[in-house]
């Protein structure tokens, strides 16, 4: 018998020790690799800075019950940890306040009679460019300005569940225009009670914008505008969007948790906006810190963004998909991980039109970071159509699915184990989690319905 010697690296390609490569060791501890036993490690920023993937997106998918928000809270603990801010856009549960107090960050309770978020607020935003230069803070204005109008936009369009027209944009930029020069002195926030009654009086600049000179036909060419308006100050979402924000954003907080479960149990319009103000108010931030940093005025920072329920904001009404899509896709210029989670892609092709499903399925396709856990076979079936799965792939993912016993307390067979899949050339790697005896009780989101 002839016995060989050859290193790790090229023993690994002899048959029968035919295995992949060791799994990345850069990032947060998240479990073991359960081919090879080895640790496996994972943070889309680290990953980022050392070339193992293009972009720090991530997009979790699984199945209620499989560990999906406790993957996501490892992810969060490490990354405070290593120096990242992270930022939970719209907790709906809540699933990380608690996590996010024991780390010493700062949680917001958005609902009637708690803290309120101001839709036009810039926040830090408006903080940057009173520290800028005339020019830079020029440019910024413009920003803010567009920033304004988008989510304005988008919170008409939830209430209206149909398009803003031309018109009545150009009436929204106008009388956003008029607010800013109005209250810039003062360095008050425009709300949107504010935009109601300035539209409602119909001064001579925003008739001239309507291309209406007399009273009665500038009235006809607002109407519907001015219902909208008022059904976001008196309908449905009266007394969470209509005032002044009541709990800035810390820029210093290691972590920020924006807990909307208050504002769920009035009625998912009323979600949707919260989750459109909390994403639009979060990315300001991201942007008002990476605006500072870039001046010279403010250490460089960067973040980890947490959009938890996707498909919740997204089904709101026609054409929100376009708004999160021009919030998300510009996030690495601005060192700033995303990590979106959803059950299931079937949630997304369930927007109202093709248009609204491709962007959705865009948000899968730009993340180079996949993280599947427990799937059935049909689902399994869509995610192969935009990332391609091998089929022992397939069949692993599948045989997490479903429960295997109907014995009270019985384990789902999926909880805790995860396939990650960067881009389609790579063998995902399949991964199993372990909890500390800490980390059961901080992520655990069943303690409720327990007691």
């Amino acid at each position: 018998m002839v016995e060989y010697q050859a290193t790790t690296s090229q023993a690994c390609g002899l048959f029968p020790f035919v295995t992949s490569s060791k799994p990345p060791s850069v990032g947060t501890p998240i479990g073991r690799d359960q081919l090879s036993g080895e640790v496996v490690c994972l943070d889309p920023l680290a990953w980022l800075r050392a070339g193992l993937v293009t972009n720090p997106g991530v997009f979790v998918l699984g199945q209620p019950g499989t560990g999906k928000s406790t993957l996501v809270k490892r992810m969060v603990t490490g990354s405070i940890a290593a120096g990242t801010r992270t930022l939970v856009l719209g907790d709906t549960k809540p699933d990380y306040s608690d996590l996010v107090e024991h780390l010493g960050g700062q949680v917001i309770k958005i609902g009637r009679g708690m803290d309120r978020i101001n839709p036009l607020d810039t926040g830090p935003l408006g903080e940057a460019m009173a520290a800028m230069n005339h020019a830079d803070a020029e440019k910024l204005r413009w920003e803010v300005r567009g920033r304004r109008i988008a989510l304005l936009m988008a919170l008409c369009i939830l209430i209206r569940e149909a398009p803003i027209d031309n018109a009545e944009e150009v009436v929204l930029g106008t009388a956003v225009d008029l607010l800013d020069e109005k209250l810039r002195a003062s360095g008050r926030q425009p709300t949107v009670v504010d935009v109601l009654k300035i539209v409602e009086e119909g001064p001579e600049a925003l008739r001239r914008a309507a291309r209406e000179s007399e009273g009665a036909t500038y009235d006809r060419r607002v109407d519907n505008l001015i219902f909208t308006l008022r059904l976001l100050v008196s309908g449905s979402l009266a007394g969470v969007f209509d005032q002044e924000t009541s709990a800035p954003l810390d820029l210093s907080s290691p972590a920020v948790s924006v807990d909307i479960s208050r504002v769920g149990a009035a009625g998912d319009k009323l979600l949707t906006a919260a989750m459109l103000c909390t994403w639009s108010y979060g990315f300001g931030m991201v942007d008002a810190a990476s605006t500072l940093a870039d001046a010279g005025l403010a250490p460089k920072r960067s973040y980890l963004g947490i959009m938890d329920e996707l498909w919740r904001a997204l089904r709101g009404a026609p054409g929100l998909v376009e708004y999160a899509d021009s919030l998300t896709r510009l996030n690495r210029s601005k060192g700033m991980a995303s990590v979106m989670v959803t059950h299931s892609l079937s949630d997304l092709e369930a927007l109202a039109t093709e248009e609204d499903r491709a962007k959705a399925r865009g948000f899968v396709d730009r993340s180079a970071i996949l993280v599947m856990a427990g799937l059935p076979p049909r689902e399994l079936a869509r995610v192969h159509q935009i990332t391609p799965l091998t089929g022992p792939e397939q069949n692993l993912v599948a045989s997490w699915s479903s429960p295997d016993s109907w014995q009270p307390g019985a384990r789902h067979p999926g909880r805790g184990k995860y396939l990650i899949k960067t881009g389609a050339e790579r063998l995902g790697i399949p991964v199993q989690m372990a909890l500390t005896p800490d980390e059961q009780n901080l992520y655990d989101t069943d303690q409720k319905m327990r007691a």
